[in-house]
């Protein structure tokens, strides 16, 4: 038994070929604007030099770094780049030992220190304190610390969406959404390459690079994403059940690789969704922070993305009350209407009629069969201002 289970682990790993070796080389050393807020300068970050200065600051502190990878939607990009998913941040994880707050603060003080480096020469750091650079560079900031999962996030803004994130990871029990983006690409082999050696990398010379499928089978998680296959398991574990990644999926083409089972699933994905986000105005919040984020140059994509969503909230919602539903639904709308209006689509939505016919197994008396929703006047989206770090219990 102890045998099978080696052997199912070694199926989650893959060495990456001198091509993906290569993308993941462009990716690691090409420069990324950090943009500042207000009056400060622009950042010019590689990727390579962050990591490199990041992790030998942090072991100064004591803190044990396991290893750094790649994550998301970039290491796809590098197994299959024309899996259609294109990738916008640059996930970076760095698996540490974080074992108490003093742990987190000093990876947040390390980041923030390590920024110092990268301003353009000429500009005087005396009086740069650590809350100047949070509030100048830092998009946002997360820390979780539960029984089953320790970690913090600290987001480095650009103004194009492309954002690197640098995560710390103690413990994480849920790493993937779905097996096209659970993806890991171990970086220590590349990085002590770009350290240690005097020679360019080539075809016959160049480091051996693991990445592993934390989803399961790599073979399997990586066919999914050549042929465009939606697949996961227990959605009800993912904060927001996945929901609004899923039907990005959808929009971009992608379809399930067993539609019996996703039917269910999406039912388990609407259920979390409205447990994680009950109320309406957290639902607004939400999805227009997940459109401004993820359709960022796509802006075209986003009616039919709304479009989907709420037919997949129409058809597989069973948690809610019948007049909850219609709100949720409503609102779906009026985004979507909001969207064709900025697109200079309609002139004006002030005055819309809305059809919602309800899922099939649904029984309610006091559910009519349509309703009329009158849609309010669109107004550009409010700016909310949000603590930058964030707790997550």
């Amino acid at each position: 038994m102890a045998e099978e289970n080696d052997n199912d682990k070694c199926n989650n790993f893959n060495v990456l070929n001198w091509e993906q070796v290569q993308r993941l080389d462009r990716i690691l050393t090409e420069t990324i604007p950090i943009h500042g807020r207000g009056n400060f300068p622009t950042l010019e970050v590689k990727p390579r030099q962050i990591v490199q200065v990041v992790r030998s600051r942090l072991e100064e502190k004591r803190i044990c770094v396991r290893d750094v990878r790649l994550n998301g939607s970039a290491a796809s990009h590098v197994l299959h780049q024309h899996s259609g998913l294109g990738y916008k941040d640059l996930d970076l994880i760095f698996r540490a030992d974080l074992s108490g707050d003093k742990e987190f603060q000093t990876v947040k003080n390390v980041v923030l220190d390590c920024l110092l480096d990268f301003l353009p020469e000429g500009v005087n750091k005396d009086k740069i304190t650590p809350l100047t650079l949070k509030e100048a560079y830092v998009q946002k900031m997360v820390k979780v610390c539960n029984d089953s999962d320790r970690w913090s996030l600290i987001s480095l803004s650009n103004n194009s969406g492309k954002n690197v994130e640098l995560k710390f990871v103690d413990s994480l029990r849920r790493q993937f959404e779905f097996s096209v983006d659970a993806f890991q690409i171990n970086l220590d082999s590349l990085l002590l390459f770009y350290e240690c050696s005097e020679n360019p990398m080539s075809e016959h010379f160049h480091p051996s690079i693991l990445g592993e499928s934390v989803y399961g089978d790599f073979s399997q998680a990586l066919e999914h994403l050549q042929q465009r296959l939606i697949a996961t398991r227990n959605p009800e574990e993912i904060r927001g059940g996945g929901l609004l990644k899923y039907c990005n999926l959808l929009v971009r083409g992608f379809r399930a690789a067993s539609e019996s089972e996703m039917k269910g699933m999406q039912r388990y994905m609407c259920s979390r969704f409205f447990i994680d986000f009950s109320d309406i105005g957290e639902q607004q919040r939400k999805l227009e922070s997940y459109l401004q984020n993820h359709f960022m140059g796509l802006e075209d994509r986003k009616y039919d993305y709304l479009l989907t969503l709420q037919r997949v909230v129409n058809e597989s919602t069973v948690c809610l009350m019948g007049h909850e539903r219609r709100q949720t639904l409503n609102l779906i709308t009026t985004l979507a209407f909001r969207v064709l209006a900025e697109q200079n689509i309609i002139p004006n939505v002030a005055n819309v009629t809305c059809y919602y016919q309800p899922a099939p197994y649904v029984s309610d008396a006091n559910f009519n069969n349509y309703y009329i929703a009158h849609v309010q006047p669109v107004f550009p989206c409010q700016q909310h201002n949000y603590s930058t770090w964030l707790p997550c219990n």
